[in-house]
C-alpha cells in the first residue's frame, strides 16, 4: 500500500474538522465499522436493506452508475492519488445484476486516445457517459468507450470536480469539492466550494457559496425541481435551485458523499462518518445500510431496487437490495 492510500483516511477526517465548525466525524471510527465484516454489516442493516453481492478487484472505486439501456453498471476507478494527472484512471463495466465484472478496463486512460486521470462522478445521457475528472468533464460513447468530447475547467481553477448530474434544463452540473491532494497524499482545501454548469460544450460557474461546505454528491430532484447536494465538510444535506442560495434539507452524521433521490421522495446519502447509507425524508434521516467502510458515490437501478455502493478504500463494490 502506498503512502497516498495510508494518508487518505486521515486527510479526509482533517477536511471535515478544518472546513466546518460542526466537524465531519471520525474516519477511524468509520474504518472500524467497515472492518467489522460482512456479518456485522448485514445485521446492522436488518429490516432496512439486504446485501446481495460484492465484487473485488477495483482500484479506488469512486462512483457507480446504472445504464438501463444496456443493463450494465459503470464504475469509475481513480487508481491512485485523487488529484494526480497520471492518465491511469479507468472505467469498469459490470453486469446489471452485479454478479460479475464484464470489462475491468472498459475505458482506460492512455489507451485508444483516452485521457482519464482520476475519474469520479458519472452520469449517462442516451449513449453518452459523462465523467468528472479533476478539472475536466469528459464524455465517452457508453457502448464503445470511445472518447466523444471534453470540457476543461482548468482556466477557472477547478480543484476537485467530484460528482456530476444532468439537471431538469438538460445541462450538466458538477460539484467542485475544493480540495487538493499533494503528491505524498497530504490534503489541503484551497476552495472555493462551488458547482459548475456545462451547456453544450461550454462551462461556467453555477454557484459559489461557502455554505456548500465542500460539496460532494449531487442529484436532481425532479419532483421538487431542485438539486440535492451532500456536504462533505459539514453535517447537512442541502437543497439548491439555480439562482438561489443553498438551504438545509436535513442534518445527519456528516461527510456525505453519494446522493440518490428515490421515486417515493426519499433522499439516499452515504456517510463516511459512520460507514452508512441513510434515507432522508422530511428533515429526518434513517439508517438504511450499515458497515460499509468509505462509501462513495452510490448508483441506483430503480427498476430492481438495487443499490451499488463503491467502497473507496477497500477496492470493492457492494450491491444492496433496498426494495422498490
Amino acid at each position: 500500500m502506498n503512502r497516498t492510500r495510508l494518508l487518505l483516511p486521515a486527510a479526509l477526517a482533517l477536511l471535515a474538522s478544518a472546513c466546518s465548525k460542526e466537524g465531519g466525524g471520525d474516519a477511524d471510527s468509520a474504518a472500524a465499522a467497515g472492518a467489522a465484516g460482512t456479518d456485522t454489516a448485514a445485521a446492522g442493516a436488518a429490516g432496512a436493506a439486504t446485501r446481495v453481492g460484492s465484487l473485488e478487484g477495483f482500484k479506488t472505486p469512486e462512483s457507480a452508475r446504472y445504464d438501463a439501456a444496456q443493463d450494465v453498471w459503470f464504475v469509475s476507478n481513480i487508481n491512485g492519488n485523487p488529484s494526480a494527472k497520471d492518465n491511469n484512471g479507468f472505467i469498469a463495466r459490470v453486469k446489471g445484476d452485479g454478479s460479475a465484472v464484464d470489462s475491468m478496463m472498459f475505458i482506460a486512460g492512455g489507451r485508444g486516445g483516452v485521457t482519464l486521470h482520476a475519474p469520479k462522478g458519472l452520469a449517462i445521457v442516451g449513449d453518452t457517459l459523462i465523467v468528472a475528472d479533476i478539472d475536466a468533464v469528459r464524455m465517452f460513447n457508453a457502448r464503445t468507450g470511445a472518447p466523444v468530447a471534453s470540457v476543461s475547467f482548468q482556466s477557472m481553477k477547478a480543484n476537485f470536480l467530484n460528482d456530476v448530474v444532468v439537471g431538469g434544463d438538460g445541462a450538466i452540473y458538477v460539484t467542485d469539492t475544493g480540495i487538493r491532494f499533494s503528491s505524498t497524499g497530504e490534503m489541503s482545501h484551497p476552495g472555493p466550494d462551488r458547482v459548475f454548469k456545462v451547456t453544450g460544450r461550454t462551462g461556467a460557474e453555477a454557484v459559489v457559496d461557502s455554505a456548500l461546505a465542500a460539496p460532494n454528491g449531487i442529484a436532481w430532484d425532479q419532483a421538487n425541481n431542485r438539486f440535492i447536494l451532500g456536504s462533505f465538510a459539514g453535517k447537512s444535506l442541502l437543497a439548491w435551485t439555480p439562482g438561489s442560495a443553498p438551504t438545509k434539507l436535513a442534518d445527519g452524521p456528516g461527510q456525505f458523499d453519494g446522493i440518490e433521490v428515490l421515486a417515493d421522495g426519499r433522499v439516499l446519502a452515504t456517510s463516511w462518518t459512520d460507514s452508512s447509507v441513510y434515507a432522508a425524508r422530511g428533515g429526518t434521516m434513517t439508517k438504511l445500510v450499515s458497515g460499509v467502510n468509505s462509501p462513495a458515490d452510490i448508483g441506483l437501478n430503480a427498476g430492481k431496487g438495487l443499490l451499488a455502493v463503491p467502497l473507496f478504500m477497500e477496492n470493492r463494490v457492494e450491491f444492496w437490495s433496498i426494495g422498490r
